[in-house]
């Protein structure tokens, strides 16, 4: 029996569906103009409603870039005069939604790319509040919640100059990223056409997903968290196709130190040594190395940025468009740009993912960029 009242979107695309009923969700996404992540939200929802049953031609010839790992909601806190321990503090706030593989999921589907996002989170206003700013970039159907946990949160307290001064996380729930809960969506997993991975995920995961991807022939792309989850990431990385680390995290897990240009290229040399393919070594307002799999080693510099507005969001707009270059089979040039223009013009805005990024409009910037190199 069919249930639950559809919206006017809902019945428009059911319309096109009863006159097509063997249309691909492709050739769907281009007769509508639609985000093939949006229309995968809306089938999912038609498929709940009973009014369309889970038919291959709909909703299974598709091969999504899949991310899996962190969602949260990022709270700032600016204070408005020193900071005074045990008392009250007058500040200012902010909050926006984050979490590396989300914000990288979002930078994807605002490309173009169909993406599909799996993660944990609480039954909660916070996740209601990151599916609704989250789900026309992306398929959020495969997030499980959980009653008795909280959705992941980052709370920072920062000082007058805007340095961090305390900063709070609460990111227990995405413990729950078990090699259970992927085996579970196991089959949507075998159909993706590249795997996406942070380090919120708990290292049996992390091993799990080395393990599948190779068995499966999946590109898997590894992007760490912060220095002290390195931890979590195998000690071999012969499955993995990218993995996209700074400096700092390059040190712990490496046990080195990079006081130079010579150290930078002998991190990324040790890094192929473990087996990954290719890896990108970054360093901020320095630029980034990078290493591919047939050793060739290369250097390029930042993008100045002289209007800094926020840094928030930088790095993951850099894996986003590294992933995109790649997946499109650019050149190494052509992707390590790809990188630092979407991060160089993240810098510029105050949001974490910009609010103007499309196909279109990342074309523009790249060859925007690209004619003031030449000129």
């Amino acid at each position: 029996m069919m249930t639950n009242h559809l919206n006017e979107q809902e019945e428009f695309i059911l319309r096109v569906i009863r006159d097509n009923p063997f249309i691909s969700q492709e050739e769907l996404s281009e007769m509508i103009g639609m985000s093939k992540s949006s229309l995968a939200n809306i089938l999912s929802g038609l498929i709940k409603k009973e009014h369309v049953f889970g038919k291959a031609y709909v909703l299974n010839e598709t091969a999504p870039i899949i991310c899996i790992g962190g969602a949260n909601i990022d709270r700032k806190f600016y204070a408005q005069s020193d900071i005074t321990a045990e008392t009250s503090n007058p500040v200012k706030s902010s909050r926006s939604v984050g979490g590396v593989a989300r914000n990288i999921a979002e930078n994807l589907g605002r490309l173009g790319e169909e993406v599909t996002f799996i993660s944990t989170a609480g039954n909660d206003s916070e996740w209601e509040e990151i599916y609704e700013l989250s789900s026309p970039f992306m398929n959020m159907e495969h997030v499980t919640k959980f009653d008795h946990s909280a959705t992941g949160s980052y709370t920072a307290v920062l000082d007058q100059n805007g340095d961090l001064n305390i900063a709070l996380a609460d990111m227990d729930v995405f413990d729950q990223i078990t090699p259970e809960l992927l085996i579970k969506n196991s089959a949507i997993l075998r159909k993706a056409k590249c795997i996406i991975v942070d380090l919120n995920c708990p290292s049996e995961t992390i091993d799990f997903l080395c393990f599948f991807t190779s068995k499966n022939n999946i590109p898997l792309v590894i992007i760490p968290v912060s220095s002290p989850k390195m931890s979590r990431l195998p000690k071999s990385l012969n499955a993995v196709s990218w993995l996209i680390v700074n400096k700092d995290e390059t040190e712990t897990f490496l046990n080195i130190d990079i006081n130079d240009e010579q150290d930078w290229k002998d991190s990324v040399k040790k890094w192929l040594e473990l087996g990954v393919k290719n890896v990108i070594v970054t360093s901020g307002a320095k630029g980034v190395m990078v290493g591919r799999e047939n050793g060739e080693i290369l250097y390029f510099p930042a993008i100045e940025t002289p209007n800094v507005v926020d840094v928030t969001g930088a790095g993951d707009s850099f894996c986003s468009a590294v992933i995109y270059s790649w997946l499109q089979k650019q050149d190494t040039e052509t992707i390590i740009k790809s990188g630092l223009v979407n991060s160089h013009k993240t810098i510029m805005s105050k949001y974490t993912v910009r609010q103007e990024l499309s196909q279109k409009q990342f074309k523009l910037d790249m060859e925007g960029y690209l004619n003031e190199t030449i000129s």
